[in-house]
């Protein structure tokens, strides 16, 4: 859906959308900052990226679903969660045609938060 050149920033991103998709990425974004407010914001591999230490978290719009890319850690530990969604080894597909499970996606954001967090401070020591 995206166009040739990649967006400059998450907010040009979103506007080379349609409007219902729009609203869709909006709520991720959202609820992705809410969940990891110390986050900073970045396009990286083409896509938004919330970045602590590194990446943190991915998401993007496709032609039948909003992606989200937790990593595979990330997908684990919610596997129970996520079984009824469509799920590869560092990304999640969530429908354009069903609601956004965003109280879930808050979830796996704020259990990457405390992994990375945990990661960084035991490579400072």
């Amino acid at each position: 859906m995206r166009g040739v050149a990649p967006a400059k920033n998450i907010d040009a991103y979103i506007a080379g959308f349609p409007e219902d998709i729009r609203q869709k990425l909006e709520k991720m974004r959202a609820t992705i900052k809410k969940a990891a407010p110390k986050a900073g914001e970045a396009i990286k591999y083409a896509m938004p990226t919330f970045t602590l230490e590194g990446n943190l978290v991915h998401f993007a719009a496709f032609k039948n679903h909003i992606g989200l890319y937790p990593g595979a850690a990330g997908i684990e530990a919610f596997k129970k969660e996520l079984a009824a969604y469509e799920t590869s080894k560092g990304a999640i597909r969530f429908p354009l045609d069903k609601p956004l499970p965003l109280a879930l996606v808050s979830q796996i954001v704020k259990y990457r938060v405390m992994v990375t967090l945990e990661k960084a401070k035991a490579k400072r020591k």
